[in-house]
């Protein structure tokens, strides 16, 4: 059976097809009745489709004379879909990515009307994507309504009331965006939250509703939505602060370790490296496996914790 928009389509891939059809006709290919049949007609004229309707016996519709749609069409979520696609081949950082984005883009822009691509160029303009994320415990949120509404507040600097539920208490607040990012699995949106006087950082799939205010919102310049989150997730208190000397450079230290393993610092010996753990044994196995020299400022009990693995490994290299 068809679904009500099927119809709608379908009326205009038959406009599209036969050139001029009889309200009969077309109606009987349907299965609507006439009125239903206009109903249909006039969706189509809203969403800017010239439609000729001829009166009389021998009327029906047609397309206006030298009328043609753009080559493609797309939903809101196709859209989306397109966007964060675009942003994803962004992200893998190869040389010949960046052109190919902008122009695909561009093309996609062109057939788009005005608020469907006010909302797409949000998304490229305030989300960021982490590739590395592990996937398999990916939380989407339950439809694409807080990611769209939320990155099109970002961009155009509007304040918006956010309503929440973590751990089955539901909240609201008012909240500038500042950007949003996957991350680790989630969705989040980060931003300045007016019910804590500060910064805070929302998962999409606890978004219940947004809903645009009157107030502005103040974006920083060049904020960093991802960026955010890593240092965020990487300082957070634990039981063990530790201080290592990586003695490489900061781009082969990045390289070797994960996001959240803590904050790197250029040095002028190297890069210091400033954890947070909850397990020094964890943390030893992690620099145990690192391609260059590492030197332990503090805690001494990481020192410790080294020696352990190192005398492990001596037992299993033993010739016995």
């Amino acid at each position: 059976m068809y679904h009500p928009t099927t119809r709608v389509l379908a009326v205009l891939e038959l406009l599209q097809t036969h050139g001029r059809l009889s309200g009969a006709d077309m109606a009987g290919r349907l299965a609507v009745d006439g009125r239903t049949l206009r109903r249909y007609i006039a969706m189509l004229e809203q969403l800017g489709i010239p439609i000729m309707a001829e009166r009389g016996r021998h009327g029906g519709y047609a397309l206006m004379p030298g009328f043609k749609l753009p080559p493609m069409m797309f939903t809101d979520d196709e859209a989306q879909a397109l966007s964060l696609g675009l942003l994803a081949a962004r992200g893998l950082g190869l040389a010949e990515a960046a052109p190919a984005v902008a122009s695909a883009q561009a093309k996609l822009e062109r057939i788009m009307p005005d608020g469907l691509r006010n909302r797409v160029s949000a998304m490229h303009d305030t989300v960021r994507l982490d590739l590395r994320s592990g996937l398999s415990r990916s939380a989407p949120p339950p439809d694409n309504a807080a990611l769209g509404a939320l990155s099109l507040a970002a961009k155009e600097g509007r304040r918006v009331r956010l309503h929440y539920r973590a751990a089955g208490v539901d909240s609201e607040r008012d909240f500038d965006t500042y950007g949003l990012a996957y991350y680790g699995g989630y969705w989040y949106a980060v931003g300045y939250c007016y019910l804590r006087q500060d910064m805070r950082t929302f998962r999409l799939d606890r978004v219940t509703a947004v809903r645009a205010t009157r107030g502005l919102a103040q974006r920083p310049p060049g904020f960093d939505a991802l960026e955010h989150l890593r240092v965020a997730v990487a300082t957070v208190p634990r039981k063990f602060a530790a201080r290592v000397l990586l003695k490489t450079t900061l781009d082969q230290a990045r390289r070797a370790f994960i996001d959240t393993i803590g904050l790197f610092e250029q040095c002028e010996h190297g890069v210091l490296l400033h954890n947070q753990s909850d397990e020094l044994e964890w943390f030893a196995r992690q620099l145990a496996a690192a391609p260059f020299e590492v030197e332990v400022l503090e805690p001494p009990a990481l020192r410790t914790a080294l020696r352990t693995i190192g005398e492990r490994l001596l037992r299993m290299a033993a010739v016995r």
